[in-house]
């Protein structure tokens, strides 16, 4: 059998190597940090999340809980710690951070055929016969193995901007100006809410619009193609689901009322009105010491974040753990490069897995990590891997990026758009868009478990 190398100690990597080895593969994780970090992480711990803690809606039949459900179906053992170190998030899966790495951590040292280095990989041997190489480096690969994967690709990579919201001490939240919601009242009452009048949203508005960005630094910059050494390219090329809220708000002056300050569903109890708009701040830890701005990312000046957010009823004497910043986030053109089995389509040796294949979102990185270590087991036993099916959430989002127009690529989250619909009789039979929905995850846990019977 075939050794498995994986690359990379996120998200990805781990899951990648825990599902490899549960599958009798000796797995060596290699992973760069503390030796050698990233311009985001904070610490060298596994799993690290370094923007938000949040897995995504844990509500039935939405999008996210289907591809959870599958990823639970499948033994995802980092799923199985997230569940295990949630915090209250409403009707969201939220995490300690400190405590999912640490379960994630111990996870790995208790299997005994994954062995952990603690060092840089700086080449990629396409050719070894023995060995299946997983990777799964992320946003911020670096420059090596960067330039590694331009060489083996021959198409350079493409890059886009993601973000990391501010962090609050919870003992400055004025409590007397906040109040606890769920939007809709789905879930339980666990996000912070600020609201604002028309005038302090506008006041708001006016700050924000005007605050000083930090200029972005080489490393942030565009790589031109083909080149190991990032070089000014003009304007940033921002990723649409995780826009600075700058940027949002410059393109018009209700964009951010109808976006991450929307208030419908947010009753405020002391009014009983929704308020004109509002900000939400989600726990951070078990503690509930902290609480981060929700959708909040930004690229300001830290001075410029506490005089604009200062401004936000309820945070004016808040006191910030971390700021907000913004990061170049490196993902492959994976619709002419991978097939549906995360395989190099020049190199199959080599697979991909996480943000650099072009999933988008912690539990969207966890699951293509799941899929990476299935197929790379079963590539080190001689089988060609079956990939997941169609129907399902994990093979509807690598459907999406092994056949999206590879001239207009993003990254994607999990969505229904992603999932192919029902048939058309059941379309026009069935009106109520949460029952096709229903219908449609049903269809998928169907076809998932098939696939698991038979893989």
């Amino acid at each position: 059998m075939k050794k498995v190398k994986v690359i990379g100690g996120g998200l990805a990597g781990p899951e990648a190597a825990l599902q490899a080895a549960a599958q009798g593969c000796e797995v060596a994780l290699y992973e760069m940090r503390p030796h050698r970090s990233t311009e985001a992480h904070l610490t060298a711990d596994f799993a690290e999340l370094v923007c938000s803690n949040s897995l995504k809606s844990e509500s039935e039949n939405s999008a996210p809980w289907l591809l959870k459900q599958e990823m639970r179906l499948a033994g995802s053992v980092l799923l199985q710690q997230a569940d295990a170190s949630a915090v209250p998030a409403g009707h969201a899966l939220a995490v300690d951070r400190e405590l999912f790495s640490q379960r994630v951590a111990e996870r790995i040292a208790a299997e005994p055929r994954i062995t952990v280095h603690r060092e840089e990989v700086t080449t990629l041997d396409e050719n070894d016969p023995e060995t299946l190489t997983i990777l799964a480096t992320g946003p911020l690969t670096s420059p090596a193995l960067t330039a590694e994967l331009t060489r083996l690709t021959g198409s350079g990579h493409l890059a886009f901007y993601d973000s990391i919201s501010p962090i609050v001490d919870a003992s400055s939240i004025d409590m007397e100006k906040v109040y606890l919601a769920a939007r809709w009242d789905k879930g339980t009452a666990d996000y912070i809410n600020c609201p604002f009048t028309r005038e302090e949203y506008e006041r708001f508005l006016a700050a924000l619009t005007t605050a000083e960005r930090v200029p972005p630094k080489a490393w942030e910059q565009i790589p031109e193609a083909g080149s190991e050494v990032p070089e000014a390219a003009g304007q940033p090329q921002y990723f649409e689901g995780c826009l600075p809220i700058e940027e949002i708000a410059r393109r018009g002056p209700e964009t951010l009322r109808f976006g991450p300050m929307k208030p419908a569903g947010l009753t405020n109890p002391r009014t009983g009105r929704w308020p004109y708009a509002v900000v939400q701040l989600r726990q951070e830890n078990l503690r509930a010491d902290s609480y981060n701005i929700v959708g909040f990312q930004n690229h300001l000046k830290y001075g410029e974040q506490a005089r604009v957010f200062r401004l936000i009823p309820g945070l004016e004497n808040a006191r910030f753990l971390r700021y907000g910043q913004i990061h170049r986030n490196t993902y492959i053109n994976a619709p002419s490069l991978l097939t549906e089995t995360l395989q190099l389509r020049d190199h199959p040796s080599i697979l991909i897995a996480g943000q650099l294949s072009g999933v988008e979102g912690y539990t969207e990185s966890i699951a293509s990590g799941l899929l990476a270590g299935r197929y790379a087991a079963a590539l080190a036993r001689g089988l060609q891997p079956v990939p997941a099916p169609r129907l399902s959430a994990n093979g509807s989002l690598t459907h999406y990026i092994t056949h999206a127009e590879a001239k207009r690529f993003q990254p994607a989250n999990i969505t229904f758009d992603l999932i192919p619909p029902l048939e058309e009789e059941l379309r026009r039979k069935i009106r109520d868009k949460k029952e096709r929905h229903r219908l449609q995850c049903d269809r998928a846990l169907e076809a998932w478990r098939q696939w698991l019977a038979v893989g």
